[in-house]
């Protein structure tokens, strides 16, 4: 339905404008490189892998748990040194490692929580994408977070390559609230971070030695034991309405308050033409989750469609609040829909 491909392609534009309007301040970002680490292991065929880290404590540094996984060696660098660490505290599940060192001169990031974070926020990570000599920053700003384990993975739309993995992000004060750490397949993929408060947890777990994982991430598992708002992305990109009505409707038996999967019922219901019911979802979305701009400009094409001049107002009124850019090009390609 070409309504639909309209809002999948303002998800996809609205990434590119929200990238170039977040920009941290660079004195801050300075600060916060020293704390960066790339990461290095070394597996038992030869081969070189690169991640990033972050130091969260005295002689700790978080990185994903991936970056390490089976490897023969691992060892950081910084400023041209390289250290290797003397113990481990592995999370498999959630992806998280911490290394430990002795004598690592680092300062430690201030951690604050994902659960701080709001939709819309502008947050920037610090890593080593695809491997430079020195850490690169890749801003952006928050576009959804999915309840997941007590806490709260966070979606951004700072976009990251291989060795980005276990890079820090942070909110514009500078305190870490995440590690990037999964992508979703395909040319317009969604990238996801683990908050900082699994990265808590684990501070008071026992050290382990080996690189061997005992789990396999939550975000690796088979498609169908992963979190729905996993499941639900290749259905959505995709336009397979039933599809993604089924899983929006099983995610909500579980999280019946979840501003996200209220969005993708909303956007299932839209493609399938069932335009009533798809208002009604939406705005339980934006109910539950009012800065959610993808539901407020679904909204706006809806109304538009249905012609609804007062929703279309109430929707034109919040996208321009929450980002007058956002806006524009919401006008702008339902202009080309026409």
């Amino acid at each position: 339905m070409r309504v639909l491909s309209l809002i999948f392609m303002l998800s996809v534009n609205l990434l590119m404008i929200s990238i170039a309007q977040s920009e941290p301040d660079r004195e801050l970002v300075y600060r916060l490189k020293a704390s960066v680490v790339k990461v290095h292991a070394l597996t038992a065929t030869g081969g070189h892998g690169v991640g990033s880290g972050v130091v969260v404590a005295q002689d700790t540094v978080a990185t994903n748990c991936h970056v390490v996984a089976n490897s023969s060696g691992i060892s950081i660098s910084k400023f041209g040194d390289s250290m290797s660490p003397v113990g481990m505290i592995a999370d498999w599940k959630h992806d998280i490692c911490l290394l430990k060192f002795k004598y690592l001169e680092l300062p430690a990031a201030k951690l604050a929580s994902a659960a701080s974070l709001h939709y819309g926020d502008e947050v920037f990570s610090i890593g080593f994408p695809g491997g430079p000599p020195k850490p690169q920053t890749i801003s952006g700003k928050v576009r959804a977070l999915y309840a997941y384990d007590d806490s709260l993975v966070v979606r951004t739309d700072a976009a990251f390559i291989m060795g980005s993995s276990g890079s820090p992000t942070f909110n514009q004060a500078g305190e870490l609230v995440s590690l990037s750490t999964f992508k979703s397949p395909g040319k317009h993929a969604y990238f996801y971070s683990v908050p900082v408060e699994w990265i808590q947890r684990l501070m008071q777990g026992e050290q382990v030695t080996s690189a061997a994982p005992t789990a396999t991430p939550f975000w690796d598992l088979p498609l169908e034991q992963r979190p729905f708002w996993m499941q639900v992305v290749l259905p959505y990109q995709s336009g397979d309405w039933a599809m993604l009505e089924t899983l929006a409707r099983q995610w909500l038996t579980v999280q019946a308050e979840s501003a996200e999967a209220y969005f993708y019922l909303a956007s299932a219901l839209h493609g399938q033409g069932q335009t009533g019911p798809a208002q009604q979802a939406y705005l339980r979305a934006v109910s539950l989750q009012p800065g959610h701009v993808d539901a407020w400009s679904g909204l706006a094409i809806l109304a538009e469609q249905t012609q609804q001049p007062t929703l279309y107002s109430d929707a034109e009124q919040h996208i321009r609040q929450l980002d007058s850019q956002i806006w524009a090009d919401v006008q702008r390609r339902m202009q080309q829909a026409q």
